[in-house]
């Protein structure tokens, strides 16, 4: 790709993602308002550019936080409505760090919860396979409490198409319900019972 004389130092056209010149020169430079990202005309295309020296820096920022109560009683993982993030990274290299906090536990007496974070359909932070235990990135049995779970992982999706982050619950027993958000007992009291919140962030790092 060369950058003309005529076009050397000139300051980004503004537009955004839809709104890009119809007609475009190579090397022309803009800045888009929706994405937030600098993209400039190598021949044929647009391609999104970050300076060599921001290896390591934060390029953008998702997030999504869940008040409500979710429940479910399914023995395979489902997703938790509310609980997912969609980020599209600006470069293959990109790696994404997921943080997250989420509040889970189970009803109805002695019982298990299952929860794993998810990318697109591929369950990430996990542990190893070990007979037929569940991989899960959090797990929580026999307690009138809901803990907090944390994640923290930096994952490589190696991809500049859209990939979302989810979470997902199972409980081990149609007659258990998994929770998300509130506690055991459910008592109306301001004293004895909660409720919660749970979050999750997404970052990409330049590569």
């Amino acid at each position: 790709m060369t950058i003309s004389a005529t076009t050397r130092g000139l300051r980004p056209g503004v537009c955004t993602s839809t709104t890009r010149p119809s007609s475009p020169f190579d090397g022309q430079l803009i800045y888009e308002t929706d994405t937030n990202r600098v993209a400039v005309y190598d021949t044929s295309s647009w391609v999104y550019k970050t300076p060599a020296s921001t290896t390591g820096s934060v390029l953008q920022v998702v997030s999504t936080t869940k008040t409500d109560v979710f429940t479910t009683t399914s023995t395979t993982f489902v997703d938790v409505t509310g609980l997912s993030v969609s980020i599209t990274p600006s470069s293959a290299s990109s790696k994404i760090l997921v943080l997250g906090s989420i509040k889970f536990g189970f009803t109805g007496g002695a019982s298990a919860t299952h929860m794993r974070l998810v990318r697109d359909s591929t369950a990430i932070f996990i542990g190893d396979a070990d007979g037929v235990r569940s991989r899960d990135s959090g797990y929580v049995r026999d307690t009138y409490e809901s803990p907090n779970s944390s994640i923290v992982f930096l994952d490589s999706p190696s991809t500049t198409s859209a990939v979302t982050y989810k979470i997902q619950l199972s409980t081990y027993d149609v007659s258990r319900t998994a929770i998300v958000n509130r506690d055991y007992e459910n008592t109306n009291s301001a004293t004895l019972s909660s409720r919660l919140a749970s979050t999750v962030t997404v970052m990409e790092i330049a590569g």
